[in-house]
């Protein structure tokens, strides 16, 4: 199965970027206390541990979220595998790309399984009291995955596909369906009308 360039890629950036979600955000569960900020690098990088009942910048369906939210990551993982397996073999960046986004929208969804608290996050970056919206392995995955995949459509569109050459039949062909409803004229007669 991973016999091509773009299937290691693929299985490589998909497995490492879901290991790392899932494996950061257990660490953070059991370490951290509920909205209590760690500096890592002064006030600018902080852990803090949060659940997201909603997706990216808290949007929300209020008591529908859950369902709604996983709903929509089981699609657009499915949609992305199919996208990953019409890639030619060869094409490392996009399948990259799309492992990103694939492992990221996995990692958010096993959260969302996991229970009702909502998907775990924990990066906090800011200065001061002006933060970013705080987020995970996984935000990141389908973040930096759209991005990268938005430049290389950008600069290399996708064509469609040119359509197939019907291949020559092995059984003589019938003549057109007027051509059956005329009958040939004579050498040097006028024609049918």
């Amino acid at each position: 199965m991973l016999s091509s360039p773009r299937d290691r890629i693929f299985a490589s950036v998909a497995l490492g970027i879901l290991a790392g979600d899932i494996v950061s955000k257990r660490i953070v569960e059991a370490n951290l206390t509920l909205h209590q900020p760690y500096e890592v690098l002064g006030s600018y990088v902080r852990w803090t541990l949060t659940y997201n009942t909603g997706a990216a910048m808290n949007m929300s369906f209020g008591a529908s979220s859950r369902v709604v939210f996983s709903l929509l990551a089981a699609v657009m993982v499915v949609i992305i595998l199919r996208m990953w397996r019409r890639l030619p073999p060869t094409s490392t960046w996009l399948a990259g790309s799309l492992a990103m986004i694939a492992a990221g929208a996995t990692g958010n969804l096993i959260d969302r399984l996991r229970g009702t608290r909502g998907v775990v996050d924990f990066v906090d970056v800011g200065i001061g009291a002006t933060r970013f919206w705080t987020f995970n392995v996984a935000d990141s995955g389908v973040t930096v995955g759209a991005v990268i995949l938005a430049i290389l459509t950008w600069r290399e569109p996708v064509h469609e596909a040119a359509p197939r050459s019907v291949a020559p039949s092995s059984t003589p062909s019938s003549p057109p369906p007027d051509a059956m409803s005329t009958p040939p004229s004579e050498p040097g007669a006028p024609p049918a009308a």
